[in-house]
């Protein structure tokens, strides 16, 4: 299983102590495959094809909502049980004909007999929810005034327990793996996806269940792409190659990225690049400590760039913390008021971009923040970045 019973009990609730701070009834907490985090937070689950929600009422206990593809999945695999399956959550157009499918209406009037009215509902998700969700919603719950408590709901998930970072840790574990695979088979003429192979199957082996972004592999011009996804390109002798990989272990992501060199050796305008990216790591590592705001920890890596003439390549912030999502708020970039708390889990993620002749790079390692600085969650990965080539 891919969740933690007394953690989701505690996770459940904070999320009433939200229904009572702001008058409501129940929460529904919108997820999907892609919006993945939310519901995974309260259910260490999520169905496949099919969209759903938690609903956590005032009181009594939570709902697992879906279609029916995914309940018995739900009922083997999630920490909430209690399921309903519903139209707009479906496959569209599949049939289910021995399934039982209700609508919100229905659900309402279920809640009603068990004794909850909802006059005032908490949505969270709303960035993601769909149109025809919140249209059934919003019929099926009449006359109920409907909240956006996101913000509210999302900085549950900012500071990490102790078995929360552990599964991180984990992960991390997996990527430094990974990190020595996918290094090993860069060469000339090796296909791109050839190199994310490897670094997904030694994941895989060790118990990674999915992946927080598809795995990063961009050669010569295709570096520029910020993101880009190995494709069926073979990798030219003097390209540099940007690799990175996101494992999931029981939903919690690890993450590592770097800027190889293709042939095995950096040229000196490469090595000089590269070891930009190192002083900015170093810079913003610095920064991670309690108290410190978002524009604090940027400032040092900005400067850096504008006085190396690096600054109009600059499309990322430097640190962004991670957790269910590989790249999740909160962010700290130069407008970020947001601060460093004991327990956050921490990446420092330094990149540029459309640069004419280098095209693109990045480096990216984690820490955790402690109650007076921080601490790697991959030493291998911090000694690497730590010193100049």
């Amino acid at each position: 299983m891919y969740y933690n019973i007394r953690e989701t009990e505690e996770r459940i609730e904070k999320v009433r102590g939200i229904l009572r701070r702001n008058g409501l009834d129940a929460a529904l907490v919108y997820f999907d495959e892609l919006n993945v985090a939310n519901g995974w937070y309260l259910s260490g689950w999520c169905g496949q094809f099919e969209k759903g929600a938690v609903l956590v009422p005032l009181k009594g206990e939570p709902w697992l909502l879906g279609g029916p593809e995914s309940e018995h999945f739900a009922r083997q695999s999630s920490a909430i049980g209690n399921t309903r399956s519903f139209p707009v959550f479906m496959v569209p157009e599949e049939e289910y004909p021995n399934a039982e499918i209700i609508t919100f209406s229905m659900l309402a009037e279920e809640l009603r007999s068990g004794g909850t009215i909802i006059q005032r509902l908490g949505l969270v998700g709303t960035n993601a929810v769909p149109l025809q969700v919140y249209r059934d919603l919003t019929e099926g719950f009449k006359g109920a005034e409907i909240l956006d408590i996101t913000s509210e709901y999302e900085k549950l998930r900012a500071e990490k327990s102790e078995w929360e970072r552990e599964n991180m840790l984990t992960a991390v574990g997996f990527c430094d793996l990974a990190y020595r695979e996918m290094k090993n088979k860069i060469a000339p003429g090796v296909y791109e996806y050839e190199v994310a192979a490897v670094g997904e199957a030694v994941c895989r082996a060790r118990g990674c269940n999915s992946f927080a972004y598809s795995t990063i592999v961009g050669s010569g011009e295709r570096a520029m792409a910020v993101v880009p996804t190995a494709t069926d390109k073979r990798m030219d002798a003097g390209e540099l190659v940007m690799i990175g990989i996101a494992p999931r272990f029981k939903g919690y992501a690890g993450t590592m990225g770097d800027t190889l060199p293709v042939s095995g050796e950096y040229t000196a305008v490469q090595r000089d690049c590269m070891n930009h990216l190192r002083e900015v790591m170093r810079l913003t590592k610095e920064m991670l400590r309690p108290g410190v705001s978002g524009r604090e920890i940027d400032m040092p890596g900005r400067r850096y760039f504008e006085k190396h003439g690096l600054f109009e390549y600059l499309v990322c912030p430097f640190a962004h913390t991670i957790g269910l999502m590989e790249a999740e708020a909160p962010f700290y970039g130069p407008n970020s008021d947001d601060i460093l708390i004991p327990g956050m889990t921490v990446m420092v993620d330094v990149s540029f971009f459309g640069h004419p002749k280098l095209y693109g790079a990045r480096i990216e390692t984690g820490y955790i923040i402690t109650e007076t600085g921080c601490r790697p969650m991959s030493p291998m990965m911090d000694e690497l970045f730590s010193r100049e080539l």
